[in-house]
C-alpha cells in the first residue's frame, strides 16, 4: 500500500516519518546495527558492513524517528503490509513460526519487526511516536491484525525469558480462543525455569498494555542469541484510552 498525503507526527523534540530515500533506509539499518549488536551481541547474517539488512526491507514501510535538534536517527520499526508479504513471499514470522493458523487473518494482517531506540532516547516518546505511525497506518489501509516478534536476549541465561513465559500462559489461560502459533525451532521451555524476580521488558510490557496478547512459546534465535515471543494484536482489543490516543473508530 503506498501511503498518500502522510504528514507524519512530531512530539517532544522528536519527528516520525517514513523512510522513502535509499539514504534514508540506509540510515537505518546503521541504527539497527548498532542497537542490535550493543544490546543483544546479535549477529547479522546478511549485514553489508555496518549496516542489518535483510530480504524483507526493500518490501518494507520503514518508519523513522529523528531528534529534531540534531537530525540523527534514534528510532525505527519496519511494517510488512500483507499486499507485499504476497509480493516478498511470505512473511518473516514464518522463518521462525508455523502461521497456518493465522491464515484467515491474513488478508488484515500487517507485521511489524525490527524495533528499535537508542538508548538516550528510551523515554517512552520516541515509541508512542513510531505506534501512533502504526497505527494511523492500519486505519488508512483498512487491517486488523498486527503479528510481531518481541525478542528477548538470553544474555541473563534465561531469567527475563523465563517472566514473559510465565506472563505468556496467563495470557494464554486467560484467552483461550485467541490463535495459536507453534515456533519451528522452539526454545526449551525446561530452562525457562528461572523463579528468579525479573522485569517483563519495556517493549513487552508495552504490546500487552494496548491490548496484545502473547500467541504461542517462544522459538530460539541464535543470531540474535534470543528467545522470540509471537505478539498478536487484533484492534479489536485495543484498551479505550489507547483507540481514543491513536485516533481510531
Amino acid at each position: 500500500m503506498e501511503l498518500i498525503d502522510w504528514p507524519g507526527v512530531e512530539a517532544g523534540g522528536l519527528t516520525l516519518s517514513i523512510a522513502r530515500a535509499p539514504a534514508e533506509l540506509e540510515e537505518l539499518q546503521r541504527l539497527r546495527f548498532r542497537v542490535f549488536t550493543e544490546d543483544m551481541g546479535a549477529y547479522f547474517p546478511e549485514a553489508e558492513g555496518d549496516r542489518d539488512v535483510d530480504h524483507f526491507d526493500p518490501w518494507c514501510m520503514h518508519f523513522m524517528v529523528r531528534d529534531a535538534q540534531s537530525g540523527q536517527v534514534v528510532g525505527t520499526y519496519r511494517m510488512l503490509t500483507p499486499e507485499a508479504a504476497r509480493r516478498a513471499g511470505t512473511y518473516y514470522s514464518a522463518s521462525e513460526f508455523d502461521l497456518e493458523p493465522l491464515r484467515m487473518l491474513m488478508p488484515q494482517l500487517v507485521e511489524i519487526g525490527r524495533s528499535c531506540v537508542d538508548a538516550r532516547f528510551r523515554d517512552g516518546t520516541a515509541i508512542m511516536l513510531l505506534w501512533s505511525g502504526l497505527a494511523q497506518v492500519m486505519r488508512q489501509g483498512g487491517y486488523r491484525y498486527m503479528l510481531g516478534c518481541a525478542s528477548v536476549s538470553l544474555r541473563d541465561n534465561g531469567v527475563t525469558a523465563s517472566e514473559v513465559w510465565r506472563k505468556a500462559q496467563d495470557l494464554m489461560a486467560r484467552h483461550p480462543d485467541a490463535p495459536r502459533i507453534q515456533p519451528l525451532h522452539p526454545y526449551p521451555l525446561d530452562r525457562l525455569d528461572s523463579t528468579l524476580p525479573a522485569r517483563v521488558p519495556p517493549l513487552i510490557k508495552g504490546y500487552l498494555k494496548v491490548g496484545a496478547t502473547i500467541c504461542g512459546a517462544p522459538a530460539w534465535d541464535p543470531d540474535f542469541h534470543t528467545a522470540d515471543f509471537p505478539i498478536l494484536l487484533d484492534l479489536e482489543w485495543l484498551e479505550e484510552r489507547y483507540r481514543r490516543h491513536f485516533g481510531m473508530p
